[in-house]
């Protein structure tokens, strides 16, 4: 039976680790091994958002699978005139072994994986991005040792935010302590952190910092907010990761972020650019080896 990655809500802890080891032995012996479960298979990369760091890891990562990464721009293709997402599901499955899909509407991927018979995985929506925060989780795993409760991580900005969301469903699968510094207007979904109580929503950013191991945050006008820029920004201003969340937090903390960075909004370019605090660019590097991961467990 088929298996597909939309949310971490499809991983088990065990699931988890196994990702883990092996996006950990692919980091550390790429070029040197000779591993490719893809060859043979072509993946297609379905893109309705512009894209950096997504796109280039995913076509990478077929790669050095072995597999053949078909770009697909959604809005070039027949489902953006119409045709229906079950259809194209269906057609797609005859011709691919996996589908990686970035775009706007959960739900839309949601069908896309419940009419396909091919794995596929959300490499984001508006809702969520769980390829990101296995990125994030590994790592965290890199620098502490471990991802459990004893770990406390702070998120700020957006408490709606695709990121946020998936952050806090990885704290209910890994057990870690997670603060979400938010503002009214834009809080945490309670469903989300309803049954947890190693989840909470702080609206007061310095207490949110207190013995804080990893701050994160996200831009505060993400695609398709565009027309919601002036009030974003107003709301967000307090809930900028800086020097002074730092000096609440625990003596190593790190900072965190997906990229792009906006120095100056929502992190400070001191944080954002201090070697000791910054660790963004070993984060970003891991969704390569984690991506690489996930689709070697997957796409059969």
């Amino acid at each position: 039976m088929k298996k597909d990655l939309l949310t971490l809500r499809d991983l088990t802890l065990d699931d988890l680790h196994g990702i883990f080891e092996l996006a950990a032995k692919l980091k550390a012996e790429r070029n040197k091994m000779n591993y490719t479960p893809l060859a043979g298979k072509s993946v297609g990369l379905i893109f309705a958002k512009s894209s950096t760091r997504t796109r280039v890891s995913f076509e990478v990562g077929v790669g050095e699978l072995g597999g053949r990464p078909l770009y697909l721009d959604q809005s070039r293709m027949q489902v953006g005139r119409g045709e229906t997402v079950a259809d194209t599901a269906k057609v797609l499955s005859r011709y691919l072994h996996g589908i990686v899909i970035r775009t706007f509407s959960h739900a839309d991927v949601e069908e896309l994986a419940r009419e396909a018979s091919i794995p596929v995985i959300n490499a984001l929506t508006d809702e969520y991005h769980p390829c990101q925060i296995l990125a994030d989780m590994l790592t965290i795993k890199e620098y502490s040792g471990r991802v459990d409760k004893s770990i406390r991580v702070a998120f700020y900005g957006d408490g709606r935010s695709n990121i946020a969301n998936s952050l806090m469903l990885a704290a209910r699968l890994t057990g870690m302590e997670m603060v979400v510094s938010a503002p009214a207007e834009e809080r945490p979904a309670e469903e989300l952190m309803a049954g947890a109580p190693n989840i909470c929503w702080e609206p007061d950013p310095l207490k949110a910092a207190e013995g804080v191991d990893y701050f994160y945050t996200d831009v505060w006008v993400s695609m398709g907010f565009e027309d919601e820029k002036e009030r974003r920004m107003k709301i967000f201003r307090p809930y900028q990761v800086n020097e002074a969340l730092f000096e609440r937090a625990r003596p190593n903390a790190k900072f965190l972020h997906c990229l792009p960075a906006h120095r100056g909004e929502e992190v400070s370019a001191g944080v954002m650019d201090d070697p000791k605090r910054s660790i963004v660019f070993d984060e970003a590097e891991n969704r390569l080896h984690v991506q690489k991961a996930v689709m070697a467990r997957l796409i059969k």
